[in-house]
């Protein structure tokens, strides 16, 4: 098996994070490797924001929190989000964005980094105090955040290998 199709198999959403900062080249190589993902007629209609500033991720989880009901919320603590915001008007935005955190999970785990995905912003991120929080970290008013990209070293939590269900079927 080559080492693309191990990492694919091996990788899994991390949920706890130690609190040891991302090294500034490894978060470049993914932004690097987000850029790179297919766009639906290759517009590249995305941004991508990179936020390793603690203050600013707390206070992002606690707003969706707070919008969600959910106290307490701190986003599994990780040491930076990747951002992925797209243009509402585009047509693939979603779908674009989805290319993109797949190939920053997958970067992420060719280099010992867990990532999860939190998705709770997509509907909520034109709720005027999420939207305040998106503008301080300069994701224009007319994109949308489908998801955000966890990502931090792993602590010593195992994680077990989860069922896979998804049917596969060959017609021939």
């Amino acid at each position: 098996m080559n080492q693309t199709i191990e990492t694919i198999l091996k990788r899994r959403s991390t949920r706890s994070f130690t609190e040891e900062p991302l090294q500034e080249a490894d978060l470049k190589v993914l932004a690097e490797c987000a850029v790179h993902a297919p766009s639906g007629m290759g517009k590249q209609t995305w941004k991508f924001t990179v936020v390793t500033n603690q203050a600013l991720i707390q206070k992002l989880a606690a707003a969706v929190g707070k919008e969600l009901g959910r106290e307490g919320y701190d986003m599994y603590a990780p040491a930076a989000l990747i951002i992925p915001s797209n243009l509402k008007s585009s047509p693939w935005g979603m779908e674009d964005d989805a290319c993109a955190m797949e190939n920053i999970f997958l970067a992420a785990e060719s280099l010992g980094i867990g990532s999860v995905w939190i998705n709770q912003l997509r509907t909520i991120c034109d709720v005027p105090e999420i939207r305040a929080i998106l503008e301080e970290l300069h994701i224009p008013d007319d994109h949308t955040v489908y998801g955000l990209a966890a990502l931090g070293y792993r602590d010593d939590t195992p994680i077990p290998p989860k069922e896979r269900i998804g049917v596969v079927e060959f017609i021939r």
